[in-house]
């Protein structure tokens, strides 16, 4: 009886590896809105990483024990974020791509507690209102990506966080407008 136990258990985690490693070997996840500023606005909140405490949804300020460092340039290709240590781990966002008003790419890696590199894209359209943002994210989906998502896939573990994000990233621009509004020009963002 115990050879028919362990022999039915073997079964059936090999069969749930097997499932689990046919699950898709990349992930993307994409959300978009429409921002009410124009495209250079927006642009500066997001080509800048020491803006992103203003709208991201991972609010770092907030966890005991982070340490955060910017490196390079202060904004475009090779202006650098790392953080460590608290409950958000270790990590490092990096912007390797910039065009202005049309486009950031950031390289996203994870240390801690798991290694992983994804690559994330901010796609600004002009539209009547304002400026329609893509914020998507891909990478490998590992392992363990792939055994997650037989509880909750990537698209629903991190679609909510970037449908907040970009929210935040609407009133951080409208209060950016109105600020340099009130300052008397909004011709230009810095």
């Amino acid at each position: 009886m115990a050879i028919k136990l362990a022999l039915a258990a073997f079964v059936l985690v090999a069969s749930l590896g097997a499932f689990i490693a046919t699950r898709p070997d990349r992930f993307r996840v994409e959300r978009n809105a429409l921002v009410q500023a124009p495209p250079d606005v927006v642009f500066a909140l997001i080509n800048d990483l020491r803006e992103y405490d203003a709208w991201t949804p991972y609010q770092f300020e907030v966890v005991p024990g982070l340490s955060k460092t910017f490196e390079g340039p202060a904004t475009g290709p090779g202006a650098r974020y790392t953080w460590v240590g608290g409950k958000a781990g270790d990590g490092r966002m990096t912007i390797e791509e910039s065009e202005p008003g049309k486009r950031v790419a950031l390289k996203l890696e994870f240390f801690k507690p798991f290694a992983a590199t994804n690559q994330t894209f901010f796609t600004l359209t002009p539209e009547a209102g304002g400026t329609r943002v893509s914020w998507s994210i891909e990478g490998e989906n590992t392992l363990v990506g792939k055994a997650m998502s037989l509880v909750a896939n990537m698209d629903t573990f991190i679609g909510k966080d970037f449908e907040k994000g970009l929210a935040n990233l609407d009133a951080a621009a409208t209060r950016r407008l109105a600020s340099t509004a009130s300052v008397g020009g909004a011709s230009t963002v810095q």
